[in-house]
């Protein structure tokens, strides 16, 4: 399908990128949210089923297919993304039905069942029928914006004018939400700096958007904002710094939100290791904590009992780390990047 679709794509670009379609980094983050939602339920099937006599496949093996469906799926938007053909978000748009409907079902029969909402395979279950739905409504938000499917005049979309120049080799705002977070597509410059000195012309010319003049244009009509609000106040002058903050306030503000979260994942490291290091101590003082069940329906597992867990608590250590970093070298780069344009809007 992708590749089907890449053919019939009347949309040409130069670079080895794509058109964002609407809700893309919404997109990108339930699917990032679902996938780690997939880790803890395979880790709970796995642990429910270490404490039962015999073995129970169906606790995990569908959370595994679950997660290879989900990297799948992320694996075909990107294509679908890069060849510009929405079409066939159509698929996809019918497996986000289908999961919703069966991971709902799965949630009415546990209702049933009387499993009470504080076991862990309650919530987990809970939390993916909300983000299929959402996922769902991302797709529903595609086909009104695009109008591909119901519409008889498709939305006609031309690709960015950075991406028409082959001279802009600077592509970090039009990449996906994986390669900015892991500067994947620089890899290109990385490979030709390590073969050969890079000079200016490998290097290219900034977007737009990133341009001293585009900036100042940015600054002096926030300014001139400013002026029009105080002429009705003889006293009072306008300020540089509202209009400063009113132009770059956003990515300002977006970095300093990725530093909290980085800094309020550094608590996750010490909490993990001391909960480790009391797992272990519990293991060597009573080898019989954990008790073999017989009945199924008692292998439910509460966010305590699952949190008892060192090899979790592992997994969730290796997971924070990743993401406190990730947090903080993108408030490092909106910051850098932040500081130059206003320094050449200045």
């Amino acid at each position: 399908f992708p590749g089907w679709g890449s053919q019939s794509s009347k949309v040409q670009i130069h670079h080895n990128t794509w058109l964002h379609f609407p809700g893309h980094n919404l997109r990108w983050i339930l699917t990032f949210t679902l996938l780690f939602v997939h880790v803890c339920e395979i880790a709970e099937g796995i642990v429910s089923d270490t404490q039962m006599k015999s073995r129970h496949l169906h606790l995990f093996l569908p959370a595994i297919m679950g997660f290879v469906a989900a990297t799948v799926s992320i694996v075909y938007y990107h294509n679908i993304e890069t060849s510009n053909f929405p079409k066939l978000l159509l698929a996809l748009f019918l497996y986000w039905i289908m999961a919703f409907v069966t991971k709902t079902i799965k949630l009415v029969r546990y209702c049933q069942d009387g499993v009470p909402f504080s076991q862990l395979r309650f919530c987990i279950t809970g939390i993916m029928v909300i983000l299929y739905g959402l996922l769902m409504a991302v797709e529903i938000n595609v086909i009104r914006v695009r109008r591909y499917v119901f519409f008889m005049n498709p939305q006609k979309v031309k690709p960015p004018e950075d991406l028409q120049d082959l001279g802009v080799r600077f592509l970090q705002p039009f990449v996906n939400l994986l390669s900015k977070a892991t500067y994947w597509w620089m890899n290109t410059l990385i490979i030709s700096a390590h073969k050969k000195p890079v000079d200016l012309k490998a290097i290219g010319k900034l977007p737009i958007a990133m341009r001293a003049l585009t900036n100042y244009v940015c600054l002096k009509e926030a300014y001139e904002e400013q002026k029009k609000k105080v002429e009705d106040h003889p006293n009072r002058s306008p300020s540089i710094w509202l209009a400063m903050y009113s132009a770059f306030g956003r990515p300002i503000l977006l970095s300093s939100t990725f530093r909290y979260l980085a800094d309020l994942l550094g608590f996750a490291g010490p909490l993990c290791i001391s909960g480790i290091v009391q797992g272990f101590q519990n293991t060597t003082n009573n080898t019989n904590t954990t008790e073999k069940v017989k009945d199924p329906s008692n292998s439910y597992l509460s966010s305590e009992e699952f949190l008892r867990n060192v090899y979790v608590l592992a997994v969730l250590l290796f997971l924070a780390l990743i993401l406190q970093r990730t947090f903080l070298q993108a408030s490092y780069y909106v910051t850098t990047e932040t500081g130059i344009n206003l320094r050449g809007a200045l």
